[in-house]
C-alpha cells in the first residue's frame, strides 16, 4: 500500500484525547501493509521516559508508537522532551540528553532553539522512511502557549502538513470542544485541519448521527472516523497515572502517588497480575495495610521525601516493616531509603542536603551527569537466578555499605541493596517488573508465591493490535480523503 501521506500529524482538543493511541495505532496499520512508518513528537512534557539503543531518553509513549511500528525506540522520534521537576521548572532533554534546567519563562525564549532540534529530527526522519506520522501536545487550543509553538501548529506550518484533530467523547462536550478548538486556530490552522476522529464512544452509533452531521455542516469539515471505548487495554501510560482496577488478589501492594513520580509504567505488570491488588495513595489518603509498599521514581527526590513526611510515610513504613512487610525502592524511591540525598549544585532543586529514611546504610550525591542504559542481568537474591532487563535513568551516585548486598547483577557487577534482614530492596533498575521470570522472583522474595505469570510485552502486543483493529476505518477515510477528487 502507498500511504499518501508523507507527514501526517494528529492533534486533541485537549490532553489525553486519545492522540498517543492513535499514532500508535496508524504506525502498527501501516507496517502491517508494508510501509516504512515512524511515529514522532515533536515536544513531550513527562515524567515517564524510556532509554533508547542510542543511549538517550524519550517520552514512554513514543517507545511504545516504536513498538507498535516494529523500530527500535531512537532519540530523532522525540527531540525535545521536559520532565517537569517543580510547577514552574523542567529538566530539557534534547535529542536524548540533558541540555539544561529551565523555568517555564526561560523555556519559552529557549523554543526556538528547540525548534532547529525538531526540524533536523524530522528532516532525518523523511530520509529514512515513507511516512512519518506525528503526536501533538496538549491542544493547539492553548493561545497563551502559541507564539514560538513547537508542539502543535507551530510544527504544522512549519513542515506544512494536514492535521487530523482528535476528541474525546466519552468526557462529554466533544461537539463544543471541536469547534471551540477550530474557532482558536488561525485560518491557515483551520485550513490545514482535514477532518477529526472522535475517539472512545460507546453506545448507539445511530443516536450520535444527528450530531456528526451538525458539526460537519458547522464546520465544512469531515468526522474521518468514530473509534470505540475499549476496555482492558494494556498500554504504557504517557504520563498520568491510569485508574487501577477494582481489587483482584489477596496481596496487596501498595504505591505512594508521589507528587513528582516517574516512571509509574514499572508497574504495569503488577496491576495486570491477578493475585496483586495494587494501590496507589494519593495526598491525603489513608494509608492501608500492605504486603509490599513500593516506593517509586521520582523527579525530585528531596521535594518527594519531603512530600512523605507530610503525608505520614516515615511512620507507616516503620510499622509496616515491624509487622514483617517488605519494601522495594526504585530510582529515587532507592534514594529515599538511605540516610540522607545532598544536591550541592541543584540539580534537581533548591541546592542543598536532606535526611532521609535511614532504612538502608548508604547516601546518596545528585550530580549532573545522566545514567542512561539499557541493562540485563539476573537476581541477586533469588535462588534460580531470574533474569531481568531493565533501564537506567537518574542522576544521582549513592554509595555505603549497603550496596555491599546487591540487589541484581548486571553484567557480572552488583547493582542495588538489600537489607541485612532481607526486608528491605533498593534499585535503580526501571522495568524490573517487566521480565516475568524477575516478577515471579521479586514478589517470592516479598511473600507471593503464585503459578501466574504476567508478559507485558505479549499483553502490550495484543492491545496494539486491537486499537489497530478498531482503527481501520481512520485510515481507510485518510487514504479515501486523498484520493477524492
Amino acid at each position: 500500500m502507498a500511504f499518501p501521506y508523507s507527514t501526517l500529524m494528529v492533534q486533541g482538543t485537549t490532553s489525553d484525547a486519545g492522540k498517543s493511541t492513535v499514532v500508535a495505532a496508524l504506525c502498527r496499520l501501516l507496517k502491517r501493509q508494508g510501509v516504512r512508518v515512524v511515529p514522532f513528537k515533536p515536544q513531550n512534557m513527562a515524567l515517564n521516559s524510556a532509554v533508547t539503543a542510542d543511549g538517550g531518553e524519550i517520552g514512554r509513549a513514543q517507545a511504545l508508537q516504536a513498538i507498535a511500528a516494529g523500530l527500535a525506540p531512537h532519540t530523532d522520534m522525540n527531540p525535545v522532551l521536559l520532565k517537569p521537576s517543580s510547577d514552574i521548572g523542567a529538566q530539557v532533554v534534547i535529542h536524548g540528553k540533558v541540555r539544561a534546567e529551565m523555568n517555564a519563562r526561560d523555556y519559552h525564549q529557549y523554543k526556538t532553539v528547540a525548534m532547529q532540534a525538531v526540524l533536523e529530527s524530522h528532516a532525518r526522519l523523511l530520509t529514512q522512511y515513507d511516512s512519518v506520522i506525528v503526536e501533538g501536545a496538549g491542544s493547539p487550543a492553548e493561545i497563551n502557549l502559541r507564539d514560538r509553538d513547537i508542539a502543535n501548529m507551530g510544527f504544522a506550518e512549519k513542515v506544512d502538513c494536514p492535521v487530523v484533530l482528535v476528541a474525546d467523547i466519552d468526557r462529554g462536550g466533544v461537539f463544543a470542544h471541536i469547534v471551540g478548538t477550530l474557532s482558536c486556530l488561525s485560518e491557515s490552522e483551520r485550513a490545514r485541519t482535514i477532518g477529526f476522529v472522535i475517539n472512545r464512544f460507546r453506545g448507539d452509533i445511530k443516536l450520535l448521527q444527528p450530531g456528526l452531521q451538525w458539526l460537519e455542516q458547522q464546520t465544512g469539515k469531515p468526522v474521518l472516523a468514530v473509534l470505540p471505548y475499549l476496555h482492558g487495554l494494556f498500554l504504557d501510560a504517557e504520563d498520568a497515572v491510569q485508574p487501577v482496577q477494582a481489587s483482584k488478589g489477596a496481596f496487596r501492594v501498595v504505591v505512594p502517588s508521589l507528587p513528582r513520580m516517574s516512571n509509574h509504567t514499572d508497574f504495569d505488570a503488577l496491576r495486570a497480575h491477578p493475585d496483586v491488588d495494587l494501590r496507589f495513595v494519593r495526598q491525603g489518603e489513608p494509608i492501608p495495610t500492605a504486603d509490599l509498599i513500593i516506593l517509586p521514581g521520582s523527579k525530585n527526590t528531596r521535594g518527594d521525601l519531603d512530600w512523605l513526611r507530610a503525608q505520614g510515610w516515615p511512620k507507616e513504613i516503620a510499622r509496616h516493616l515491624r509487622y514483617g512487610g517488605k519494601v522495594i525502592g526504585v530510582c529515587g524511591g532507592f534514594q529515599m531509603l538511605g540516610h540522607g540525598v545532598t544536591d550541592p549544585l541543584g540539580v534537581e532543586g533548591k541546592a542543598g542536603e536532606s535526611a532521609a529514611l535511614g532504612l538502608l546504610d548508604m547516601v546518596t550525591e545528585m550530580t549532573t551527569d545522566k545514567r542512561l542504559v539499557q541493562v540485563r542481568g539476573t537476581c541477586a537474591f533469588d535462588a534460580d537466578g531470574a533474569t531481568v532487563a531493565g533501564y537506567e535513568i537518574h542522576m544521582g551516585t549513592s554509595t555505603g555499605a549497603a550496596l555491599e548486598s546487591p540487589a541484581f547483577l548486571i553484567d557480572g557487577r552488583p547493582e542495588g541493596a538489600r537489607s541485612a534482614d532481607d526486608q528491605i530492596l533498593g534499585t535503580y533498575l526501571h522495568g524490573l517488573f517487566d521480565t516475568p521470570e524477575a516478577c515471579g522472583a521479586l514478589l517470592r522474595w516479598a511473600g507471593l508465591h503464585s503459578d501466574h505469570t504476567v508478559d507485558t510485552s505479549a499483553l502490550r502486543e495484543a492491545s496494539l493490535d486491537r486499537i489497530a483493529d478498531a482503527t481501520q476505518p481512520l485510515l481507510d477515510a485518510l487514504v479515501a480523503l486523498r484520493k477524492a477528487p
